[in-house]
C-alpha cells in the first residue's frame, strides 16, 4: 500500500519538521510548524496588513454642511449641484439654500411675469377684483410661486405634502401675516398649534375657560372645525382652501363660530 504524503514542512532551514497541520503566516503566506508559527519565531519580512474591522468602517459618519446644523448620516447624501454633503432634512436645494439655486431665480421671475400677463388678458376687470371660486384658485397658483420662495414651517417635509398658505395673524400680533406651510395630512388642530408656534402666538387651547385660537376662511369668516383634515378642507366643493391662498388664525370665545368681518384682516387687491 502506498503512503499517503500528508502535511508539509516547515520553512524554517533549521527546522523543516513536517507538520500535518501546517500554519500559513497571515503575512508572508510561509507554511511553518507549530513552534514556528508566529512572526517573531520564524523571522517574518513582511509587515502585518492592518485590516479595517466592521465596527470601525459602520463609525464613519458624514455631517451636514448647512449653516449651524449637527446633523449626521451614515452614508453621504450629496447635492448634486453644489455637491456638498447634507443630512436627509437638508437635502433639497431650497432646504439649503444651494449656491446654485441662484441661477433660477430669473427664469421663475419671468415665468411669474408671463403667468401675471396671461391673467391679466383673460380678465380686463383687474381693477374691479377677482370673485368666485374660479378665480380666487387662478390668483392662488400665482401666490403660490411666491409662498415658497419664503414661507416657514418643516423643511424635513416633502415637497408633495407640503401646503403652502399667507397666514393672517390675530389683530393684536406684532405682524400682520406670515407666509406658511403645513403637511397636507394634517388636522386644522395641528395646523393650528405648528403655525402659533411659529409665530411666537400665545395658545391656550388645552384651557378649557379661555379664548381658542381658531382658523378660519378667508371669504366667509367660518371657523374650522379643530379635527377637521386639512386635505378635505382643500377638497371642499362650496367654499375650498386653495394651495398658495390665505387663512386667518384668531381668538374667539368658544361658542363663536367665526369672524364676523374678514376685511379686517385682508384687504382687496
Amino acid at each position: 500500500m502506498a503512503e499517503l504524503d500528508i502535511g508539509s514542512h516547515c520553512q524554517v532551514k533549521s527546522c523543516n519538521q513536517k507538520d500535518f497541520l501546517p500554519f500559513v503566516c497571515d503575512c508572508c503566506s510561509g507554511v511553518f510548524c507549530f513552534e514556528h508559527r508566529t512572526r517573531d519565531s520564524h523571522s517574518c519580512s513582511e509587515e502585518p496588513v492592518k485590516r479595517t474591522t466592521q465596527k470601525e468602517a459602520g463609525t464613519r459618519s458624514y455631517p451636514c454642511s448647512f449653516q449651524d446644523c449637527k446633523g449626521k448620516e451614515l452614508l453621504p447624501v450629496i447635492c448634486p449641484h453644489c455637491e456638498q454633503h447634507f443630512c436627509l432634512a437638508h437635502r433639497h436645494q431650497d432646504d439649503h439654500q444651494c449656491d446654485k439655486l441662484e441661477v433660477q431665480k430669473p427664469r421663475m421671475v419671468a415665468t411669474q411675469e408671463l403667468v401675471q400677463k396671461i391673467i391679466e388678458s383673460k380678465d380686463g376687470t383687474k381693477s374691479k377684483g377677482r370673485k368666485g371660486a374660479k378665480n380666487s384658485a387662478t390668483a392662488a397658483k400665482v401666490a403660490l410661486m411666491k409662498l415658497k420662495l419664503h414661507a416657514a414651517g418643516d423643511k424635513g417635509l416633502p415637497q408633495t405634502e407640503r401646503t403652502y398658505f399667507q397666514v393672517y395673524l390675530p389683530k393684536e400680533s406684532k405682524d400682520s401675516s406670515k407666509p406658511m406651510f403645513f403637511c397636507s395630512k394634517w388636522s386644522v388642530g395641528k395646523v393650528v398649534d405648528y403655525a402659533a408656534s411659529l409665530a411666537s402666538l400665545k395658545n391656550n387651547n388645552n384651557v378649557q375657560a379661555a379664548k381658542k385660537l381658531r382658523l378660519c376662511h378667508p371669504q366667509t369668516g367660518k371657523a374650522f372645525q379643530m379635527d377637521d383634515n386639512l386635505l378635505s378642507i382643500l377638497a371642499h366643493p362650496e367654499a375650498p382652501l386653495y394651495n398658495g391662498g390665505n387663512v386667518i388664525l384668531e381668538y374667539l370665545d368658544n361658542e363663536c363660530a367665526g369672524l364676523e368681518d374678514v376685511s379686517e384682516y385682508i384687504t382687496p387687491s
